[in-house]
């Protein structure tokens, strides 16, 4: 395809609808979670299993998705996962037992994790080369634009109707979704050939020794890391360090601003630089940022500056899985490793700040955060060095 036309346009929405809809796997408990803690009242300190559970899969199966969907295809694996999500989210909306939602949460994971996974690589495929940064640039904001969405009407949409009917509101969608893929992909007219790579757990072990080893498979993935330990976790700390009431409106800008740069500013400076550089210079910046904080400029505004430039890195690490590996499989893998390390940050990233905060003040925290993003950008320089020796 030298250009796009309304067909690969068509699928590139849907997919990222199906990205709106693994998203809204974490949504739609995250933002109504005190409605889970009425509905549990028992459950206690284990209520943030049901947020974390889902991580879990992630964590020790990212890369295997990627290789198990090689082998037995994209698309009709991506369609499972999505009728999986639809019917996880039907058995949810009936409320059942503490016990019961949790496994379902896990079972749950098995779904978002394949969707995460197999969108972005079938994204980049149907895209041509021209806009590919521009549409995994559009990708990487189905995060922010889920949790807004849930945000904005889900939770009016609890207070008329109940929770359970927002998560059978879900089901419905991903219901829906999965009937539009499936019509789609079989007037797409693309045929991915399958992987011949045994599915065995020696191969799999292997598959992600190499993927990990290959510094074009693992870098956007490694850097993805040091994004997702703080991303998260900045938007849950900084309720406690905004010093004025007005402030605090501002976390619910934060991750549209980090969108608008994703779209926007990403999507620009692909024209003429690389992803790499992109998500290198934004660690870089945000260091720079959070420096100055440290010297005096007001919080609000630092942290605004910050979300503009990891809205560079978000787009742009998205981009450099389609940069740095050229074959389907190994996209696959690449974003495989990004769920993997995606999930690890997020899992461990808020306690960690959080213990960080506590035991050092706010000085201390700012200053964990800079080592992050310092490291992040060393990891990508190393990796781009071994890369230009390769």
């Amino acid at each position: 395809m030298s250009s796009f036309s309304p067909r690969p346009l068509l699928l590139i929405l849907l997919l990222w609808l199906a990205g709106l809809g693994a998203a809204g796997q974490f949504a739609k408990i995250a933002v109504p979670l005190s409605e889970f803690g009425a509905l549990y009242p028992d459950a206690g300190s284990g209520l943030g299993w049901l947020l974390s559970l889902i991580s879990v899969v992630g964590i020790f199966l990212g890369m295997t998705a990627g290789i198990i969907a090689a082998k037995i295809g994209y698309a009709k694996l991506l369609i499972w996962a999505i009728l999986l999500g639809a019917v996880v989210s039907a058995w949810q909306a009936q409320i059942p037992s503490f016990t019961g939602m949790l496994a379902s949460r896990l079972v749950e994971g098995f779904s978002h994790l394949v969707i995460v996974v197999v969108a972005p690589t079938l994204i980049a495929q149907y895209s041509s080369a021209r806009f590919r940064g521009m549409a995994m640039a559009f990708w990487s904001t189905f995060f922010g634009v889920s949790f807004a969405i849930v945000a904005w009407f889900g939770l009016p949409f609890i207070s008329s109707y109940g929770l359970g009917n927002l998560l059978l509101v879900h089901s419905i969608f991903m219901g829906v979704l999965a009937g539009l893929l499936l019509l789609a992909f079989r007037n797409s007219g693309l045929h991915i050939p399958a992987s011949d790579a045994a599915l065995s757990v020696k191969n799999i072990l292997r598959q992600h020794v190499n993927a990990y080893r290959s510094p074009n498979i693992s870098a956007p993935a490694l850097g993805w890391l040091f994004y997702t330990l703080t991303f998260v976790s900045i938007l849950a700390i900084l309720p406690s360090i905004l010093p004025a009431e007005g402030d605090a409106q501002l976390i619910g800008l934060l991750p549209l601003i980090s969108i608008a740069a994703s779209l926007v500013l990403v999507s620009f400076l692909l024209t003429f630089t690389s992803a790499v550089s992109i998500v290198i210079v934004g660690f870089l910046l945000a260091v720079g940022i959070l420096l100055l904080a440290l010297m005096g400029l007001p919080t609000s505004i630092a942290f605004m500056g910050l979300f503009v430039v990891l809205g560079l890195i978000q787009g742009a690490s998205f981009a450099a899985v389609t940069q740095l590996n050229s074959s389907t499989n190994n996209r696959a893998l690449a974003n495989g490793a990004m769920a993997q390390m995606g999930n690890l940050g997020n899992t461990v990233g808020t306690p960690l700040l959080f213990a960080v905060l506590g035991q050092f003040g706010i000085t201390g925290l700012l200053l964990t955060i800079c080592s992050l993003y310092a490291v992040g950008a060393a990891l990508h320089l190393f990796l781009l060095r071994i890369r230009h020796y390769n």
